[in-house]
């Protein structure tokens, strides 16, 4: 199906050092909702604004209400064929390192351990005021215990663990505050509107600096935090591999675009990549400081 691209995919990342930059492609086919790819029309959705979720309780209220009922499904979440191929392209020494713009932690489960999470991560929510932070499943349990009663309520599955719910139903949904200063706790991860930290920038853009190829899986780019490394990739006169059901903001900067499930195209090229292997650059510091 993919042969001709494929053979051209692998043509050109033979014998190159890798960056991977991922997005939600590469989440779907493990049963997490996008805002973009193949049906977002149907559950088209606004996105939680950082502002509003710091200023506004009842926003607050309203996220955590449909969070609590999106998590359980969420978390059972488990890697796809795409995520264990990008781990054993990482084993094998090929992959200096591995951005990504999901906050499931797939990429762990499946194995990959230079991964740098751009928007952080759902598993940990985090006080805005004093830093206290409280394991997600730790904190559902705090949330069922304040709202007994609440995973009646039935709703689908939405982007970022959240859940389709009507408002007039999050009214009168409890949130705690932090229990060490009475800050607002937020899961920690970029909202839109929020900057992602310096460090993690930083971090990123020193794996594409020592990368030979930046190879972009499962993202339209549409969210600038993540096309900047394919402008700097391009900047560098790197070459930009694109892999994605549909088109993306960054096809007019790629040297070869291949139009594929990233779960059906990603254990291709592992298998026909894998057995070449390069010493390994130390991005130690750079991921302890991302954070």
């Amino acid at each position: 199906m993919y042969t001709n691209a494929l053979d051209q995919l692998v043509a050109l990342l033979r014998n190159r050092r890798i960056a991977v930059l991922t997005g939600a492609g590469c989440s779907t086919e493990s049963g997490i909702p996008d805002y973009r790819g193949e049906g977002t029309r149907r559950r088209a959705r606004n996105p939680i604004q950082y502002r509003a979720f710091v200023t506004d309780a009842a926003v607050r209220a309203r996220y955590w209400a449909r969070s609590t009922l999106g998590w359980p499904r969420f978390a059972k979440a488990r890697p796809n064929p795409g995520h264990y191929a990008l781990a054993r392209l990482e084993q094998a020494g090929l992959l200096v390192g591995l951005i990504t713009q999901n906050v499931d932690r797939l990429h762990h489960r499946a194995g990959s351990r230079r991964v740098l999470e751009l928007h952080g991560s759902l598993a940990t929510v985090r006080c805005l005021t004093c830093g206290y932070a409280i394991d997600r499943d730790a904190f559902q349990q705090w949330l069922l215990e304040l709202n007994p009663g609440w995973t009646a309520h039935a709703a689908e599955l939405a982007p970022d663990g959240d859940a389709d719910l009507p408002d007039e139903l999050t009214t009168r949904f409890r949130v705690p505050d932090c229990p060490r200063c009475g800050g607002i706790l937020k899961p920690d991860v970029v909202f839109f509107g929020e900057n992602v930290p310096r460090e993690r920038v930083e971090a990123a853009r020193r794996i594409v600096a020592v990368a030979d190829v930046l190879l972009v899986a499962g993202s339209s780019l549409a969210v600038y935090s993540g096309y900047r490394f394919v402008l700097e990739a391009a900047r560098q006169d790197k070459p930009i591999v694109l892999v994605n059901l549909g088109p993306t903001r960054g096809d007019a900067l790629a040297t070869l675009r291949l139009e594929g499930r990233t779960g059906e195209v990603l254990p291709r090229l592992a298998s026909a990549l894998t057995g070449r292997a390069f010493p390994e650059v130390d991005l130690t510091e750079d991921l302890r400081r991302a954070g």
